[in-house]
């Protein structure tokens, strides 16, 4: 996700009765206990139907919308990406490709040219979207960009509910998920709720118990954490990875994603936690600015994300950060390549290095974002993951 550290700017018009109606949801969902816990408040800002930000009708993705993500920066990531689902595909001796949160369609278009481009289309080509204006949106990039491979795409509203093999790609996805945020505090771990703020006309923190006990078991052994620290905790990252291993009888989820081991997530260092916000490539803190209008996001647990994959039968193949998988999986050389096939600006040479620092410098998203595979029935070593694995991290 690229994004933008500075002022503001101010909403329009219609973005300021869109956040209204949603603060209005949100208040009556707070009048009969005076407050909610803060998943609560993000999945009615992010998923509520027909107002939440994912499902709204809002451009959210691309130039202009709130954020850009790898795919929108350079089609060398999906190109890239691809080797590895290739791979994933001849170990599995075919299946289909289950694309999650598949976003402005970008990475799907891209998955797809070069599966095609390396003769390794798979049966099918499914992408699992929740958001209906983001699946016409996809459909309508397939249609523009690769209209003769349109009808081996189609569209989930749910995992499947029969048996499948071969690859889940999720991109950006785990970190959107609803989040519980708390605070240690000298009683020990308390919970941070969302109530109306009388004075302000929006919205407050306030303390009180732990509404769910997996919240506390999440964290573990708080010793070593100061007093006054908050962060977050996504108890539906783990479930949905869950979900998904359900149903695969072979193959891999290769989940993309800023985060990090909860050994490196929850540290002193962190002491207001991850959560992070995005309003027109502006990145803040402030979770009640504009809600259903803003993205809301809060770095993932890996470690978390794999002992549920590991629960549900799965093995992890890989972990490592974002460059270190790419350049695994022949970034450098596929951009070597087209660069010597001539007929590049210098403008368009321009705009490829620029991404192509965004996608791999730790400043950009080298190192924030990672890449996590999980496995079932195919064994390593994978591709991605031939130098730089991280996975006893987790």
């Amino acid at each position: 996700m690229e994004y933008t550290e500075s002022a503001l700017p101010e909403p329009n018009d219609a973005e300021r009765e869109r956040a209204e109606t949603v603060a209005a949801a949100l208040r009556e969902r707070m009048a009969g206990s005076g407050a909610i816990p803060f998943d609560a408040f993000m999945r009615t800002a992010l998923y509520e139907p027909g107002l939440g930000y994912y499902v709204g009708g809002r451009e959210r993705l691309g130039r202009g919308g709130d954020f850009v993500t790898a795919p929108e920066l350079t089609p060398f990531f999906g190109y890239t990406v691809a080797g590895q689902v290739v791979d994933l595909l001849a170990r599995c001796g075919g299946g289909d490709v289950l694309e999650a949160g598949a976003g402005s369609g970008a990475l799907a278009t891209q998955l797809l040219a070069e599966l095609e481009r390396l003769g390794n289309l798979p049966e099918r080509y499914r992408i699992l979207e929740v958001s209906p204006d983001l699946k016409d949106r996809q459909r309508r990039t397939l249609e523009r960009t690769l209209p003769h491979l349109l009808d081996r795409v189609e569209w989930l509203e749910d995992f499947p509910a029969e048996p499948w093999s071969g690859v889940l790609v999720a991109n950006e996805l785990l970190d959107s998920l609803p989040v519980h945020r708390v605070r240690i505090t000298e009683e020990g771990l308390k919970e941070l709720y969302v109530a109306p703020d009388e004075d302000s006309g929006g919205f407050k923190w306030q303390e009180g118990p732990v509404s769910d006990p997996l919240v506390a078991d999440s964290l573990g052994d708080l010793s070593g954490l100061p007093v006054g620290m908050e962060t977050e905790v996504n108890l539906e990252a783990p479930a949905w990875v869950a979900q998904a291993a359900e149903r695969m009888e072979r193959g891999g989820l290769l989940l993309i994603d800023y985060g990090h081991p909860a050994a490196e997530l929850y540290r002193p260092e962190r002491a207001r936690g991850t959560l992070m916000c995005h309003f027109r490539h502006r990145a803040h803190d402030d979770p009640f600015y504009l809600p259903g209008v803003q993205d809301i996001t809060a770095h993932v647990d890996f470690s978390a994300v794999a002992e549920a994959a590991q629960a549900a039968g799965l093995e992890v193949g890989g972990f490592t950060n974002q460059a270190q998988f790419l350049i695994n999986l022949g970034l450098t050389h596929r951009v070597e390549e087209y660069l010597g096939g001539g007929a590049v600006s210098d403008e368009e040479q321009l705009q490829l290095a620029t991404a192509l620092k965004q996608l791999t410098l730790p400043q950009g998203m080298g190192e924030s974002f990672k890449a996590l595979l999980l496995v079932r029935g195919v064994e390593g070593p994978f591709p991605g993951y031939r130098q730089g694995d991280r996975a006893g991290e987790l």
